[in-house]
């Protein structure tokens, strides 16, 4: 079945990693090739989309917010890939590598609600939180992180019950993939990106709201790889006063995506 052959190229996938990690932490360029490897390998084994108006409305709030970006990041050579999947998901790689689910448009149904979510992936890339990660890792810690995602099959509720049966108690000794304090910079660095090219900021709270009802019933906060739902709309509406300023100047010099649906 298609499910258990991405299953395998994933373990191949994570053992690399796994082995890489036991010897050292990655510099940015191993980091680099290992994403481009790993992208690579999903365009492989999951279907993409087809859909041209899909991709190009994509297509366009990624290439929005992406411009937006510091100098040294927006001058890569950023390469899409939009997945035909139901998972609420998407992600973004070191060395400019961008994948969105597109059963993500359940929650960003608008474009605003998009560029928030994009603009957040992109920004744990301009922050470098993969390399902060790689270098506090331990490899127990990433065998058991592999493990929940390829039992979990990418289902993000499934991945916690996954995660929480293989390590047990032992959790709370163990790094999730992202911190809750870097989900928390992403979301400030990535609203402004979203505001700055023109995507109005205040979106980003329906979206949550939207993701808090797709995820469900949500584990507690201190097992969770996210800030809640309440404390993460909490902070993004801290942060109006000076996202909706970005957005309005970037009216007035006329940036105003159109990108639909």
């Amino acid at each position: 079945m298609l499910i258990e052959r991405i299953k395998a190229r994933l373990l191949l996938v994570a053992t690399s990693v796994l082995l890489a990690a036991c010897a050292a932490a990655p510099n940015q360029i191993d980091m680099e090739a290992e994403a481009a490897r790993q992208f690579a390998e999903m365009r492989a084994s999951i279907p993409l989309e087809t859909d041209r108006e899909t991709i190009d409305y994509i297509h366009c709030v990624a290439v929005a917010v992406v411009q937006e970006l510091p100098p040294e990041y927006r001058d890569l050579n950023w390469d899409m890939a939009i997945f035909d999947s139901e998972s609420v998901n998407a992600f973004a790689m070191p060395g400019g590598k961008i994948g969105v689910m597109t059963g993500i448009l359940k929650a960003a149904d608008n474009q605003d609600r998009l560029a928030a979510v994009i603009g957040h992936e992109i920004a744990h890339v301009t922050e470098d939180h993969a390399a902060e990660r790689a270098s506090r890792a331990k490899p127990s810690e990433i065998g058991v992180q592999v493990a929940a995602v390829l039992l979990g099959g990418g289902n993000q509720g499934a991945t916690y019950t996954a995660y929480e049966a293989l390590s047990a108690g032992a959790a709370f000794g163990l790094l999730l993939p992202f911190s809750r304090s870097q989900e928390t910079e992403a979301d400030v660095v990535g609203l402004k990106y979203m505001a700055r090219a023109g995507f109005d900021p205040r979106e980003s709270v329906p979206l949550w709201q939207n993701m808090s009802e797709q995820a469900g019933e949500a584990p507690a906060e201190f097992l969770s790889t996210h800030p809640s739902s309440e404390k993460r709309i909490d902070s993004l509406v801290s942060l109006f006063g000076e996202t909706l300023a970005l957005y309005n100047q970037a009216k007035a010099e006329g940036k105003n995506p159109n990108c639909g649906p």
